[in-house]
Order: structure tokens, then C-alpha cells, then sequence
């Protein structure tokens, strides 16, 4: 089976805009969504373009704050108080990454953890690890609404995640350790030995490894569940622009095993964006409450 991301996106943010449009209604404004983004790294750009376009097609009022590369982390961190403080503002993102000199941690840590609709701020970290209702990263969030909507069997199951990073790879095992996932979780990362032999015992295998095509047909169990998490590019000069857009699996290879995997592009990609939505309902909800 082809998981379809871009199908289960939009089941999602049309869930959104119902409560955006109750939210409005109730309370008399919109939900509100700021984007800090510092420099004019074209990735970073096309990124908070994709987001601001999907919060304003579920009626979210979204504004992206331009700055330039040269501002001062004391400039940056005034500006997060000034979000953090404002009524209106439900959600703030700070696009990643940051330029030089400016310390990463020390930005996630000045967010206001009920605005962090990014839940990187180490008080939802914490609360996701203990299996507390908390503001859950986008990417993994969005991968365990891909396996309960396309009707994956989690209980039980041995869940393998390629990646240890605190974006992805982390935040996913707690999210499958969850009570209603209960699935056994093994991370693996560069290091791990024997690695093929610890990916094919999953059942279900999520790659976020960030290495093109890395998960090859002989690392994946005959109707395994894979979660391909990687964008990479790699050259193709029969492209327009040169190059395509693969994942972390080698996807041709592996659907021939798997019983369900998502595809690169229209798998785990648009659902970020749509829980990156979801959050900033839930936030506005959270904070009204």
C-alpha cells in the first residue's frame, strides 16, 4: 500500500479550519501564527512560504517577520518577548537554522512553551518523555497520524527508528512508547552495529537518517511498515532543474517488500505542515482555556 501523505494532510488541515473558523467565532478574532525568519537562506524561505500559504487556506492569520542575518540574538530575544506577550499571537515558529553567532537554544528556550508550536521548548520535550499532553513536534506528530489513519497496527508492534535527532528520531520513540501506540522501541543511529539486522525486525521502520536512498531492500522485513522521513537531493540532469527529490529509502526497492510505505515527495512532508497547523489550534484552545 502507498500511504498518501498529501490525502491525509488535507483530511487534517480541513479539520483545522473547522476550528479555526469555531475559534474565531468564539472568540472573536483569529487564530494567530507568527514566523520569525532570519537571512535569506532560499531553503528557509521556501519553507516559511509553504507555511504561510497553508495557515492562511485554513483561516489562520499568519505574518512572516523578515530580519536580516546581522540581527542581535538580544535583538531577536526582545522580539520573542514581545510575541510571547502579545494576546493575539497563538503560535511562534523561529525557522531553523539560526544564523552564526546566534545561540539555538538559547531562542527555543525564550519561546513561550504554550506558543511553541514547533515543540522544541525543553518544558514540552520533557512533558512528551513523560507522556504528558503537551505541543508535540510536527514531524513526528504528523508520522503517528499517518500509521492511526492509514490503519497500521501499533500495539505490540516493534517499532525501529533510523535517526537519534532531537527534531525527529527522539520525539518519535517517545511518541510510539505512548499508551494507544504501546509499540517496543529501538533506536538506531550512525554508530549502530549490525544495523541491517535490527531494521529488519521492524514491523515498523521509520527512516530519518538523512542519507539519500540509505534503507535498502535488504535492511526491510517482507510486509514491514516504512516511514520514509528523508528529503534529500540528488542529481538528475534529465530534470528541468537538475536534480530530484528522493528520501532516506530506497523506495523502488523496498515498496516491492513493504506492505505500506510513504513516498518522497507526498509522504511525511505534507503532514508536518498540517500538524504544524494542528499546533497552533491546539494552542490557541490550550491558552483560551
Amino acid at each position: 500500500m502507498l500511504i498518501d501523505g498529501k490525502a491525509i494532510a488535507a483530511e487534517v488541515r480541513s479539520e483545522v479550519a473547522d476550528g479555526a473558523r469555531q475559534f474565531e467565532r468564539a472568540h472573536g478574532r483569529p487564530l494567530g501564527l507568527r514566523v520569525v525568519l532570519l537571512g535569506d537562506n532560499p531553503a528557509s524561505q521556501s519553507y516559511v512560504r509553504a507555511k504561510k500559504k497553508a495557515a492562511a487556506e485554513v483561516g489562520i492569520d499568519a505574518e512572516t517577520l523578515l530580519h536580516p542575518a546581522s540581527m542581535s540574538q538580544d535583538d531577536l530575544l526582545a522580539l520573542l518577548g514581545e510575541l510571547n506577550a502579545d494576546p493575539a499571537v497563538d503560535g511562534i515558529l523561529v525557522q531553523l537554522p539560526l544564523p552564526d553567532g546566534i545561540d539555538e537554544a538559547a531562542i527555543i528556550h525564550a519561546i513561550d512553551p504554550a506558543k511553541d508550536v514547533d515543540g522544541f521548548h525543553p518544558e514540552n520535550v520533557g512533558k512528551l518523555v513523560l507522556g504528558e499532553d503537551t505541543l508535540e513536534p510536527c514531524t513526528p506528530a504528523g508520522i503517528v497520524e499517518v500509521l492511526r489513519r492509514s490503519g497500521v497496527e501499533t500495539s505490540g508492534a516493534h517499532a525501529v527508528v533510523v535517526g537519534r535527532s532531537n527534531i525527529v528520531g527522539k520525539p518519535m520513540a517517545s511518541l510510539l512508547l505512548r499508551r494507544g501506540l504501546d509499540c517496543t522501541v529501538t533506536v538506531c543511529h550512525s554508530r549502530t552495529r549490525d544495523l541491517a539486522e535490527i531494521t529488519r525486525q521492524a514491523d515498523i521502520l521509520v527512516a530519518a537518517i538523512g542519507r539519500a536512498e540509505f534503507v535498502t531492500a535488504d535492511m526491510v522485513r517482507e510486509g514491514a511498515t516504512v516511514i520514509d522521513v528523508g528529503i534529500n537531493r540528488v542529481e538528475d540532469l534529465t530534470r528541468e532543474r537538475g536534480y530530484r527529490l528522493v528520501g532516506d529509502v530506497d523506495f523502488e526497492a523496498v515498496r516491492e517488500k513493504a506492505a505500506a510505505i510513504t513516498p518522497v515527495p507526498g509522504g511525511v512532508g505534507p503532514m508536518t505542515i498540517a500538524m504544524l497547523l494542528h499546533n497552533t489550534l491546539r494552542a490557541a484552545e490550550r491558552r483560551a482555556a
